[in-house]
């Protein structure tokens, strides 16, 4: 009996002085951690999407992305084949594209709120000119009849709510009426059409023409290469433009003031022809589009699930600290405490979000992990009953939120100062442990 007792006398004190044990313990506590962590991931990427429901909502009321095509200039042509002893008429458009095309436009950004929500949106306003080269011929097997008289141009626009003047095209020195509707709607599925009466006294000419859009629209504005010789030269203030598409500016500048870009484009640098007859070129036109996105700079809900994935690094670094106090300074620290300082630490992250939403990411941060940092600090007290402990403590998950806040706003270099500091925490970590030997230490409570 007496021998039983010292039995369990000896696995009683194996359990509550085992180092290893207690990494076991602690090990587990930080993987159950992950579960509330994985459901703060899971929160911040159902707000980011009801962010971007908003976004959609009020696209939809402004006016969506905006894509121009175009001007296309398209002549009615009759061909007549004979098979069998019978006659066949056939109709074909013949599609010509202009021989300079000149954009020069002006981006104005304009931020909205939905509920708590940002929206950026912008009003453009554009001047587009350019010239038709006349000269070409279509394919004349089987050519009947060339309809000058019912030719039309179009102008592709991807969403014709954002359109908010009357468009005054000019034609060769005339003043022509725009209707709306697209004629040719596998080559632009909406859009404007100008009729072009007298074409057939013009051929073998060069025409030009100019008018002036303006024109609303959300997140994008991009451009079909459509002139033998595209040149597009857009500026806005706007300080944060992501250029996309088949095409990057020849030359751009960005400053916190906005920024300008200049693109040339030649028709060899595209896959499709100047002209043609009845082809379908519409989806090789659609894939040489080009333009601007005007975005929010890693938006707020990125940065809070940036943060989030660091999340098991602040867990770890912090119970280290815990673990630390315990083995060398002897302070007994029930797993259920490490139980409340991890539940903490998860709070952070929720704190981050629900503060973002009403104010900036940067504000939100400094009060979360304040908030945070002072919780956990003066618990910490109550455990180690030391007051430089508990200072060592509030320096070590400054250091830690500090580090991570850095790691956040260089979102080019996040990856790089992530490696570095991880090394250098855990350099730091082997240093201080260097000594220690783990096969003869027990926690002991003195």
């Amino acid at each position: 009996m007496i021998t039983d007792n010292t039995l369990i006398t000896k696995v009683n004190n194996w359990i509550k002085n085992s180092v290893t044990l207690k990494l076991a313990i602690i090990t587990i506590l930080m993987l159950l951690l992950l579960v509330p962590t994985i459901m703060i991931k899971g929160i911040i990427g159902e707000r980011e999407k009801l962010s971007k429901l908003a976004i959609d909502e009020v696209s939809s009321k402004w006016a969506d992305s905006q894509e121009i095509n175009g001007p296309i200039l398209t002549i009615p042509l009759i061909y007549e084949s004979e098979q069998d002893g019978k006659i066949t008429t056939t109709s074909k458009y013949w599609h010509l594209l202009p021989a300079n095309l000149n954009i020069d436009g002006e981006i104005e950004p304009e931020k909205l709120k939905r509920g708590i929500y940002e929206i950026v949106v912008y009003k453009s306003q554009l001047a587009i000119s350019g010239d038709f080269d006349l000269s070409h011929q279509p394919d004349i097997a089987n050519l009947k009849e060339i309809k000058y008289d019912q030719s039309f141009i179009t102008i592709g626009i991807s969403d014709l709510r954002g359109i908010k003047n009357q468009i005054n095209f000019r034609w060769d020195g005339q003043n022509l009426n725009v209707k709306p509707g697209s004629k040719i709607s596998e080559l632009a599925y909406s859009g404007v059409t100008v009729d072009l009466p007298g074409l057939g006294d013009k051929i073998n000419n060069n025409l030009d023409f100019d008018f002036s859009l303006k024109l609303h629209g959300s997140k994008n504005i991009s451009f079909i290469p459509a002139g033998g010789k595209t040149t597009v030269s857009i500026s806005s203030s706007w300080p944060s433009p992501s250029f996309n598409g088949n095409f990057l500016p020849d030359e751009r500048e960005i400053s916190k003031e906005g920024f300008n870009a200049n693109w040339q484009i030649l028709q060899l640098n595209r896959n499709f022809p100047q002209s043609w007859v009845e082809t379908d070129q519409g989806i090789k036109m659609k894939e040489a589009a080009f333009g601007v996105d005007l975005i929010l700079p890693l938006d707020d809900y990125q940065k809070s699930m940036r943060s989030a994935k660091y999340a098991v690094m602040t867990i770890a670094l912090t119970f280290l600290v815990f673990f630390l106090v315990e083995i060398l300074n002897k302070r007994k620290i029930h797993p259920f405490q490490y139980i409340l300082v991890g539940l903490a630490l998860c709070l952070f992250y929720i704190l981050l979000v629900a503060i973002t939403e009403h104010t900036n990411f940067n504000f939100a941060f400094v009060l979360s992990s304040l908030a945070i940092i002072s919780m956990v600090s003066l618990y910490s007290l109550s455990i180690f009953k030391d007051g430089k402990l508990s200072t060592l403590l509030l320096t070590t998950l400054s250091g830690i939120y500090g580090f991570l806040f850095i790691t956040l706003q260089l979102a080019d270099y996040a990856l790089l100062m992530g490696s570095i500091g991880l090394s250098l925490i855990l350099g730091t970590t082997m240093y201080f442990t260097r000594k220690i030997n783990w096969y003869k230490l027990n926690i002991k409570t003195e």
